[in-house]
């Protein structure tokens, strides 16, 4: 199936989004282009990184994720192509791919000169050619050679001990929902029964299941759709109630005997 997704900081009021669509059915007519978001906030690559991470294993395997953030920038070191657990990537070598994973690709192509031209729109006249053509059933391998390393960002880590585990707001939603990057998991792993969650002034003594579980107006904390730490208010925006950010520290506090 020739399936690409498309995740870009382009928005929607200009010609940017369906110039890069028009070339890559000029191509192949067939293809099936996905928008994940245009609305990206700007120059971004955190959250480009974020969502894409979020969503991109509920697609099929073998799906082509067109990834156009800082395509331009002098950061840029090439373009290339990924294969992360049989999903491929495509995009600027400036870190933003780096942000998918934990681990390391399989597969890292540095797209060749042959392939490279200078462009002021290297999405559309580099990037999208080549999506086109591996969704199509062409390798990544044969728009370039192996590359060792790419570009990596570091993320911003959590740290947890039997007694406690501190994190960060990592995204603020639509809603004013503040994400963390506390994993479920490591919850789960270190919990002896009995614990507060800890953000702003606010201190919750037990995980809700859903925003629900609170009054209106209440705060709430609980595991989201994607086993992260999600905080918030009830019917209200947690980030300006609550006066957390980006970056805002949370902390899970264990009652250990």
């Amino acid at each position: 199936m020739a399936l690409i997704t498309f995740t870009s900081d382009f928005g929607d009021a200009d010609y940017y989004v369906p110039a890069v669509k028009a070339k890559m059915l000029s191509i192949n007519p067939q293809l099936n282009i996905v928008d994940i978001t245009h609305k990206i906030d700007i120059y971004d690559i955190a959250h480009a990184a974020f969502v894409l991470k979020a969503i991109y294993k509920d697609f099929p395997k073998g799906t082509v994720h067109l990834v156009a953030m800082n395509s331009t920038s002098a950061s840029t070191e090439g373009y290339i192509g990924i294969k992360l657990e049989e999903h491929i990537f495509l995009g600027p070598n400036n870190g933003v791919l780096s942000l998918l994973s934990d681990y390391d690709p399989g597969i890292c192509v540095l797209f060749s000169e042959m392939h490279i031209k200078e462009s002021t729109f290297p999405v559309k006249d580099i990037l999208a050619p080549i999506a086109a053509k591996v969704a199509s059933g062409a390798a990544i391998h044969d728009f370039g050679g192996p590359l060792m390393q790419i570009k990596k960002m570091i993320p911003r880590q959590f740290k947890a001990t039997k007694k406690q585990i501190i994190g960060h707001v990592i995204r603020v939603d639509n809603y004013g929902n503040l994400i963390t990057n506390i994993p479920k998991e490591v919850f789960e792993k270190l919990n002896p029964g009995k614990y507060n969650v800890e953000f702003g002034r606010e201190k919750i003594s037990r995980l809700n299941k859903t925003y629900d579980n609170v009054e209106a107006g209440d705060c709430f904390a609980f595991f989201n759709s994607i086993d992260m730490l999600e905080i918030g208010i009830n019917h209200g925006h947690g980030a300006d109630l609550l006066g957390l950010r980006h970056d805002s520290p949370v902390f899970i506090n264990f009652e250990t005997e």
